[in-house]
């Protein structure tokens, strides 16, 4: 029996894009939003630390009525990867990263686009439903990105979380 079940403490799952500025913040906000009975934080690859999200990130969860004002970015740490039970990366790029830099999170990382329609979902505890997936042999490259609006205008911000208001509803399901 896993932890979460013996202890009540709901399953920790990180969600992990390059800056946490833009799809992280609102893939974990979405997250938190959809009422899944897990922990969510954020994190980013290659992070200035304590910075706001971007003012279009900003704009784009405003849009959806969804707010992260209080969001710092912040860099991954090794204790994040050591406490989460999933590791949901934005793309393929994230997930060849935790491969190479922190290989024993492997086997709990795969993109979003990847979750959202392959993990099982029951009431089997997450951390064996993600155990079961193999995801160590999954290839990043045939997962599916979430392009990184950085740089973008409105709409390319605005894209993207419509983008991650799907997926995000998918995975939310799955996790219930």
């Amino acid at each position: 029996m896993d932890q979460a079940a013996t202890t009540g403490v709901r399953p920790l799952v990180l969600v992990l894009c390059t800056g946490n500025a833009a799809r992280s913040v609102m893939a974990g906000v979405m997250l938190e939003a959809e009422g899944a009975a897990v922990r969510v934080i954020t994190a980013g690859t290659h992070v200035v630390e304590n910075q706001p999200m971007s003012r279009r990130t900003r704009d784009a969860l405003t849009a959806l009525g969804l707010d992260a004002s209080g969001h710092r970015s912040r860099q991954l740490h090794d204790a994040d990867l050591d406490d989460a039970d999933l590791v949901i990366a934005m793309a393929a790029e994230h997930v060849r990263f935790v491969r190479r830099r922190h290989p024993r999170a492997s086997d709990r990382t795969a993109t979003l686009s990847w979750l959202a329609r392959h993990l099982p979902g029951g009431p089997v505890p997450l951390a064996a439903r993600v155990g079961r997936l193999d995801l160590t042999d999954v290839d990043p490259s045939i997962q599916g990105d979430v392009d990184d609006p950085a740089g973008g205008d409105e709409a390319t911000y605005t894209a993207c979380a419509t983008q991650l208001t799907g997926l995000v509803a998918e995975l939310a399901a799955r996790l219930a």
